[in-house]
C-alpha cells in the first residue's frame, strides 16, 4: 500500500497492491485490508506516517503484521521507531538503542 509509483512493481510478484493518492482514501483503504483478509500488510513508510493512528488502533492484534517499507523517495526512519517501539512494549525498556 502506498503511492502508485511506489507499490506498482509488486503486482508482478502476486501481490494485491493498493495504491492511494490521498490521506483519505489511505485511510479508507487501510481500514479494509485490515478488517481481516490479510495477514501482512506492507505500507511505505511516508504513507505509514500519515496513517499512525489508523495503524495504533490494530497495533494489538496478532494479525494483520503492518510492515513499513521504503518508498521511491527513500527511507524516513519509521520502520526502526516501529522496532523500537515493539521491543519496549515486549520487553519494557529499549534493549536496541539504549535512548
Amino acid at each position: 500500500m502506498g503511492d502508485r509509483d511506489s507499490v506498482y512493481g509488486f503486482g508482478t510478484l502476486g501481490i494485491d497492491v493498493v495504491a492511494v493518492s490521498d490521506s483519505e482514501q489511505a485511510a479508507h483503504s487501510f481500514r479494509q485490508l485490515a478488517s481481516g483478509k490479510y495477514a501482512i500488510i506492507y505500507i511505505t513508510e511516508s504513507l505509514a506516517a500519515e496513517l499512525e493512528a489508523e495503524i495504533d488502533k490494530i497495533s494489538d492484534r496478532e494479525i494483520p503484521a503492518v510492515i513499513p517499507i521504503p518508498g521511491i523517495k527513500g527511507n524516513n526512519g519509521i520502520g526502526i521507531k516501529n522496532l523500537k517501539k515493539a521491543v519496549e512494549k515486549a520487553v519494557g525498556s529499549d534493549i536496541i538503542f539504549n535512548d
